[in-house]
């Protein structure tokens, strides 16, 4: 008889990681396609290769964990990175298989979104800060990882603001979010 579901997993249409501690303990095939790494180059390694900087990873694990102890399925999305470095828009789904302990271990799908987010008339530099926003970062903390001031941060952001047509920085992350831009 067949081992099914083996084969789902591993033909999964979404690039799927069994993790443990945040650590990639298992990766379906569709990784390659999706993260240019195949299966095996992931397996055994920190899901932290897989986002754009340690606030990122650290931030995002943070707010997951915490959803996760709320709800059976966390969902969002988020930039990442890909084995050749570009940073990608992604769709995220997680759930935790110890509810009490969600990074314990969990399962996450990954699909990429069909365009890299709304942040089409926005300059490199926004759209390096529209990344951290949609993140829930902080203009301090979008600062610290960018080696700026805040301040500039939030000359960015209110540029930001005048360009997508929206009153302020919730509209902004909304509209970030929402894909329209």
């Amino acid at each position: 008889m067949r081992d099914y579901e083996k084969l789902a997993f591993l033909h999964a249409p979404d690039a799927t990681l069994v993790l443990g501690d945040r650590m990639i303990l298992r990766a379906s095939l569709r990784v390659e396609a999706v993260f240019g790494w195949t299966p095996k180059e992931l397996e055994g390694q920190s899901i932290r290769v897989l986002y754009p900087g340690q606030t990122d990873y650290e931030l995002i694990g943070d707010r997951a964990r915490r959803a996760m102890l709320a709800a059976p399925v966390y969902r969002d999305e988020r930039f990442m990175r890909r084995k050749d470095g570009q940073v990608v828009w992604m769709e995220g789904h997680g759930t935790a298989l110890d509810r009490d302990d969600p990074q314990r271990l969990a399962v996450w799908t990954y699909r990429p979104l069909e365009s890299e987010g709304p942040t089409g008339a926005l300059t490199p530099t926004e759209r390096r800060i529209a990344r951290y926003l949609v993140n829930g970062f902080t203009s301090k903390e979008i600062a610290l990882a960018m080696g700026s001031s805040p301040r500039t941060v939030e000359v960015h952001r209110a540029n930001m603001i005048r360009k997508m047509g929206v009153r302020n920085s919730f509209e902004l992350v909304s509209r970030l979010l929402a894909g329209v831009g």
